[in-house]
């Protein structure tokens, strides 16, 4: 018994310590594919910063080259050809400032096509880096274990109805009727027949619980959960060696309401 005591212990122990290993792999993993799509994102931001530094350099030298086209021509003129041309003066000024509204109007209609075409760049290359993660080999993996977190959840929450329904319609009323006076089996045999039920229910439902905690913060890690179950493997070792004992008591109760 103390060979077999000590035998559990270490096992215990040793799977603890995979479950951890296996657990510390799976965070390495994950943060080297945090590590490869941040670099892949900053590689695109850093190509993307570059396509517009160069879109904003053109756009100065032609806001440059209008400037140049808009600044007044200086006059040195003396002061009585500038009485004997005031009226050609005013007239040319009123006619510069007519085409200085123009190109401004001009100018507006230039930066909105501008802006536009901006605009539409940086949303096609948002669509080019969605659709680039969407392939890649970082996004595949996490499909596939969201894929597995799910339906593991969805196994879970079926495999807990089918022990509710053992528990509330079998071994409730199996017990019930073993403490009657007249009790077909006894207190043993239904002990024999659904072992540690109510146990295995009560801590699936904990496991369930933590499972769906984990999915409020999706994406995280999930293994920790698993480490928790490492102290059913007794519970879960003894329900699957006395089984048949319990298939034996069955079939016996059978043959005596029948026969």
């Amino acid at each position: 018994m103390m060979v077999q005591s000590i035998q559990n212990i270490l096992t215990y122990s040793f799977n603890k310590l995979l479950l951890q290993k296996e657990e510390l792999e799976q965070k390495h993993i994950h943060l080297l594919q945090i590590v490869e799509s941040e670099k892949t994102a900053k590689w695109q931001y850093t190509q993307q910063c570059e396509e517009l530094a160069s879109e904003i350099k053109k756009l100065r030298a032609e806001l440059f080259a209008l400037k140049k086209e808009w600044k007044p021509a200086p006059t040195h003129q003396s002061t009585s050809s500038l009485t004997s041309t005031q009226g050609t003066s005013s007239s040319t000024v009123s006619g510069q400032f007519a085409n200085l509204d123009q190109d401004s109007a001009e100018l507006r209609k230039i930066k909105k096509v501008q802006s536009f075409f901006r605009g539409w760049l940086c949303r096609r290359r948002w669509k080019q880096i969605v659709e680039q993660y969407i392939k890649s080999p970082h996004a595949e993996s996490m499909r596939k274990r969201n894929s597995l977190v799910f339906r593991m959840v969805e196994s879970e929450e079926e495999y807990m109805e089918q022990m509710e329904v053992l528990v509330s319609c079998f071994l409730r009323p199996f017990k019930m009727a073993a403490s009657s006076k007249k009790p077909p089996c006894s207190h043993e045999d239904v002990n024999s027949i659904f072992l540690n039920s109510e146990t295995v229910l009560f801590l699936h439902q904990i496991f369930l619980k933590g499972l769906t905690s984990r999915l409020e913060s999706w994406p995280t890690l999930v293994l920790g959960v698993f480490a928790k179950t490492v102290s059913w493997t007794t519970l879960r070792k003894s329900d699957i060696l006395s089984g048949d004992k319990g298939a034996v008591l069955i079939d016996s109760m059978w043959v005596l309401t029948t026969g």
